[in-house]
C-alpha cells in the first residue's frame, strides 16, 4: 500500500483527494502566508467584466463584417450561455460587442466569495469556450490565432447601483454602435476614406448622426436590429420541451413513442431594454434576495 500510495503521488496513509487534511506538513508550507485575502465584501452585487484584447486587430485578421458581424456576436453570446451554465450563481449577464457582464448574486457563497476565483473561472470558461465553438460560427473563416480576454470584478451594494450598471453598458452600446453605423456606411457607400469619415463625425450628436443615415443613406435608426442597438440580456427561464420517449404500456408487447412536455430552465437571450422600470417589472426574480 505504501509503494502504491507513493506511485499515485499522496503520502503513504494519507486518504485519496483530501488534501492538507491528514498529510504531513513540509517545512516549506510557511510560503502560504504570502497568499493575499481577496474575499470580496458580503451581501453586494459581483461583477465580472471581461473584454476582448486587442480585438480591433482581432477583428481584421479574421474579417469581421463591419458594423456588426452576426457571427461574432452569436458567438459571444454561445459562450457567455456556457458560463452562465458552467458556473453557479450569475443571477444575469449582458453583453455588447466584444464584453460581456457577469452579475453573480448577492448572497452568492461560490469559492467562498474569492475575487480571484471569480474572475479566473468566468474569463477562463469563456475564452476556452470562444475557441472551441469558433468553428460552429465561423464555418469559413480558420482561427489564426487564439483570442485574449481580461476581466475586472466591481460590487455593487444595492440594486439601484446594479441597474445603474446595466444602463450605462447599455447606453455605451447604444452610443457605440449609432457611431459605428454611420462610420461604415461614410465609407463603404459614403466613398470616404476612415480618416476622412472620422472627421465628417467629429462634433456631431445622436440626432445629427440620425439624419446622416437617413438623408445620405435611407437608413431608419431604429430600426436595425435590436441585438445591435440594445445589446443581448441573458436571464434564467424555465422553458417547456417536448421530448420523444419510449415506453410500455401495460398488456402491450411493443414500447410506442410518446411525447413528453418536460419543464427546464435554460439561459435565454433577450434583446430589449433594461434602463427603464419595464424589464425590471417583468423579471423581479432577478434582483429577488432569495432568488
Amino acid at each position: 500500500r505504501a509503494a502504491a500510495a507513493i506511485a499515485a503521488g499522496r503520502a503513504p496513509g494519507s486518504p485519496r483527494g483530501r488534501r492538507g487534511l491528514a498529510m504531513a506538513k513540509s517545512k516549506f508550507e510557511y510560503v502560504r502566508d504570502f497568499e493575499a485575502d481577496d474575499t470580496v465584501l458580503p451581501n453586494c452585487w459581483i461583477v465580472v467584466r471581461l473584454d476582448g484584447r486587442n480585438f480591433h486587430r482581432f477583428s481584421e485578421q479574421h474579417e469581421f463584417k463591419k458594423p456588426n458581424d452576426d457571427r461574432a456576436l452569436h458567438l459571444m453570446t454561445k459562450c457567455a450561455q456556457t458560463v452562465m451554465q458552467e458556473l453557479e450563481d450569475i443571477a444575469i449577464a449582458y453583453g455588447q460587442s466584444d464584453e460581456y457582464s457577469f452579475v453573480f448574486k448577492k448572497k452568492s457563497r461560490w469559492f467562498k466569495r474569492r475575487a480571484s476565483k471569480f474572475m479566473t473561472h468566468v474569463v477562463s470558461q469563456f475564452s476556452s469556450s470562444y475557441v472551441f465553438y469558433w468553428k460552429d460560427y465561423f464555418k469559413d473563416q480558420q482561427l489564426l490565432y487564439p483570442p485574449g480576454f481580461d476581466g475586472r470584478i466591481v460590487l455593487y451594494p444595492s440594486n439601484q447601483n446594479l441597474k445603474d450598471y446595466l444602463s450605462w453598458r447599455q447606453a455605451d452600446c447604444h452610443i457605440n454602435n449609432l457611431y459605428n453605423t454611420v462610420f461604415w456606411m461614410l465609407v463603404q457607400r459614403g466613398g470616404l476614406t476612415p480618416v476622412q469619415a472620422q472627421e465628417r463625425l467629429r462634433g456631431t450628436l445622436a440626432g445629427d448622426k440620425n439624419e446622416i443615415l437617413f438623408s445620405e443613406f435611407n437608413i431608419n435608426y431604429n430600426n436595425e436590429p435590436l441585438m445591435y442597438r440594445k445589446g443581448t440580456v441573458l436571464i434564467w427561464q424555465k422553458i417547456n420541451e417536448v421530448i420523444t420517449k419510449k415506453i410500455k404500456l401495460p398488456k402491450e408487447e411493443e414500447e410506442k413513442e410518446v411525447e413528453v412536455t418536460r419543464t427546464k430552465t435554460k439561459v435565454v437571450p433577450l434583446h430589449c431594454d433594461i434602463i427603464g422600470d419595464q424589464f425590471w417589472e417583468e423579471y423581479p426574480e432577478i434582483l429577488a434576495e432569495d432568488s
